[in-house]
């Protein structure tokens, strides 16, 4: 990538990914996780194809809300892609979740329990005191009935962002930040600081018992490092899992109809101004052109897809 004025990402707009059953994906949402859907609607056409590097696409998408964050379910009705497979590790470089803040651990993860998910950690995990950085924060690891990778937190007074201790009567309050397993932090950073314009905030390393626990990856060393737009939550972190090396990269014919797309829509200013920067960067593109999107009950006006280092999916949008 080639030096270069970074852009200003406003905000994430909402986080997303495919699903096989948008109903069924729907009802896990909101009757598990408290979730309230606020929007659904089909869309279909050329802008479309365009915009997702596809054929003939037909969409219906879902937008659900949690706390003030968005989230996005997209079922592809013109045909339906490859499954998550079974057998994926957290350190796979394609591995992507959100992590929802909770109000008591207990109290969500029995509810969790309830509804027979499957889980990836053995149960609700506590960060030990000598990770000063992060002590006393809880976290369990679960699936949905796609197998998306699905995180819940809980901080303790003196973590987290503000607004995760103001009082509510919700169990499952909303979403911190969709996280992303990365191959090498420093070459994600000159993606998302240096052409993006993210803020770096939070940096440290999870290793050790709990770490294995939570992720059920063998001896764990996870160096983290948050990204965080002009308005947070949500904001993106990196897991780089420098123990155990060798994590699968993405499929390099992965579409946006497989089960495992994500995708992460920025807000910024010009996404025309940004595209010619990474494009004159050397980006990879999953969409032909800055598309103009037919229908606003997407919540934007503009918008183009690219690929990071990793292949995660970022949707650069204008509202």
């Amino acid at each position: 990538m080639i030096a270069t004025t970074a852009a200003q990402v406003q905000r994430i707009a909402m986080i997303g990914f495919t699903v096989s059953d948008l109903k069924r994906s729907v009802a896990f949402y909101e009757h598990v996780l408290g979730f309230r859907q606020i929007a659904e609607t089909e869309v279909a056409g050329a802008a479309y194809d365009r915009l997702n590097g596809t054929s003939a696409c037909k969409m219906r998408i879902a937008h659900l809300k949690l706390g003030e964050q968005i989230f996005e379910l997209t079922e592809h009705c013109s045909g339906q892609g490859r499954p998550i497979p079974r057998h994926w590790r957290a350190n796979d470089h394609w591995f992507q979740h959100i992590a929802i803040v909770v109000g008591d651990m207990e109290q969500a993860y029995e509810r969790v329990c309830c509804h027979d998910v499957r889980q990836i950690s053995l149960e609700p995990q506590t960060i030990p005191d000598w990770n000063v950085a992060a002590a006393g924060i809880k976290a369990v690891k679960f699936l949905d009935p796609d197998n998306h990778p699905l995180e819940m937190l809980w901080f303790p007074p003196d973590k987290g962002n503000a607004c995760w201790h103001q009082p509510t009567d919700r169990l499952f309050v909303g979403i911190d930040h969709t996280a992303i397993t990365v191959s090498d932090t420093e070459q994600s950073l000159k993606f998302y600081r240096d052409l993006l314009g993210l803020k770096v905030g939070f940096q440290g390393v999870n290793s050790g018992i709990t770490q294995e626990r939570l992720d059920g990856v063998a001896e764990p060393q996870v160096r983290i490092t948050t990204l965080l737009p002009e308005i947070s939550p949500p904001a993106i972190e990196f897991l780089h899992y420098e123990k155990p090396g060798g994590g699968s990269p993405l499929p390099p014919d992965s579409s946006v109809v497989d089960l495992w797309h994500w995708q992460t829509s920025l807000v910024v200013d010009d996404v025309v101004a940004v595209t010619d920067t990474l494009r004159a960067s050397g980006v990879r593109f999953i969409s032909l052109e800055v598309v103009t999107v037919p229908d606003l009950e997407l919540g934007f006006s503009l918008a183009t897809m690219v690929r990071d280092p990793d292949g995660h999916a970022m949707r650069l949008v204008q509202q």
